[in-house]
C-alpha cells in the first residue's frame, strides 16, 4: 500500500496502527498507546470487537510489514484529540483483488456521522491502490446504522444469511 498513510477528513485523522502500538494495545497498556499516538484513549475503546483482532494484526505486520495499511486504521478525533473508533480492512486484497472492511465507533461519538466520514476516506484512498478490485463487509440485518452506511457508500446487497447481510463495492462503481 502507498506510504503517505494518514488520511485527514473535515472532523478526523485516520492512521494505520503501527506495530507498537498493536503491541501496546496487546500488552493492554493505555498510556502506552496514549503516549504513541499522542491523544487520549476512553475505556470504553477497550471494549470493542476489533481488540481480538490486535495480536493477529500484530503477527501480521511482524511477518510482512507492507501490511501496514492493509489492517486495523486508528479514528482520531481532531478537536478533542482522542481516539474514538477503528475502521480497517483484514489484510492485502487476495488473488481477485478483495479485502475485508469493518469499523466501529465508541458510544459517545455516535449518529454524528463519524462513522461514514471515515469509512468513506478510507474507501476511497484503498480504491487508489492497484491491487484492490473489490471490498467486502457484513452487517447484522436489524443494524440500521450500519446498513445506512454501507448503502451511502454504495455498497450492494450480494448475500444474506441468518441475521447477517454480506455487501461489496466494486472499483469503479461509485
Amino acid at each position: 500500500m502507498n506510504h503517505s498513510l494518514h488520511i485527514t477528513t473535515q472532523r478526523l485523522e485516520l492512521l494505520p496502527c503501527s506495530l507498537k502500538v498493536a503491541q501496546a494495545v496487546v500488552a493492554k497498556n493505555k498510556s502506552e498507546v496514549e503516549r504513541l499516538l499522542g491523544v487520549r484513549v476512553p475505556d470504553e475503546w477497550y471494549a470493542s470487537e476489533v481488540l481480538d483482532f490486535f495480536p493477529i494484526y500484530a503477527q501480521m505486520l511482524i511477518n510482512d510489514p507492507s501490511q501496514l495499511g492493509w489492517g486495523v486504521w486508528l479514528m482520531i478525533h481532531i478537536a478533542d484529540s482522542t481516539l474514538i473508533g477503528d475502521l480497517g480492512f483484514g489484510g492485502k486484497p487476495d488473488e481477485q483483488g478483495t479485502t475485508e472492511m469493518g469499523y466501529e465507533v465508541i458510544s459517545a461519538y455516535r449518529q454524528q456521522g463519524f462513522a461514514f466520514e471515515a469509512v468513506e476516506a478510507l474507501v476511497n484512498f484503498a480504491f487508489t491502490q492497484p491491487e484492490l478490485q473489490r471490498i467486502i463487509s457484513d452487517s447484522p440485518d436489524n443494524h440500521v446504522a450500519s446498513i445506512r452506511i454501507l448503502e451511502k457508500l454504495g455498497m450492494q446487497e450480494i448475500n444474506r444469511d441468518e441475521n447477517l447481510i454480506k455487501w461489496e463495492l466494486k472499483l469503479g462503481s461509485r
